[in-house]
């Protein structure tokens, strides 16, 4: 048996980048810090996000920085070498199967009364 089943629930670090393809497909990134349970909680931990399809179209659409999400998905690495050096490098990705909003409407736009409603996509 094996599972690779990550939960986080944080702020994001700055706007979602959507990028559209020919073939319909979105895909979506960005960045979550999420506050250890800590005494010494100075520092987030920051984590890269991946989200495609819908999931990713609702997040372009209504995520914005600084906006408290909920996600669930699952850790991958992507690998890639390194265009000066030719080294062989990697970084953890959470790629996001669900997506919750979790802060009210006021949490990203203060101009607006939000009514603190979650949504889940």
């Amino acid at each position: 048996m094996s599972l690779n089943i990550v939960n986080l629930v944080g702020r994001v670090g700055g706007d979602p980048e959507a990028k559209y393809y020919e073939s319909g497909s979105v895909v979506c990134k960005m960045t979550l810090a999420v506050n250890r349970r800590t005494r010494d909680n100075d520092q987030p931990d920051w984590f890269n996000l991946e989200l495609w399809g819908k999931t990713a179209e609702v997040a372009a659409n209504y995520v914005r920085k600084g906006s408290l999400i909920g996600v669930t998905g699952s850790l991958k690495f992507d690998h890639w070498q390194d265009r000066n050096t030719g080294a062989n490098r990697s970084r953890p990705v959470i790629k996001v199967d669900r997506l919750e909003l979790l802060g009210s409407k006021r949490d990203t736009d203060p101009n607006l009364v939000g009514s603190g409603n979650e949504s889940e996509f």
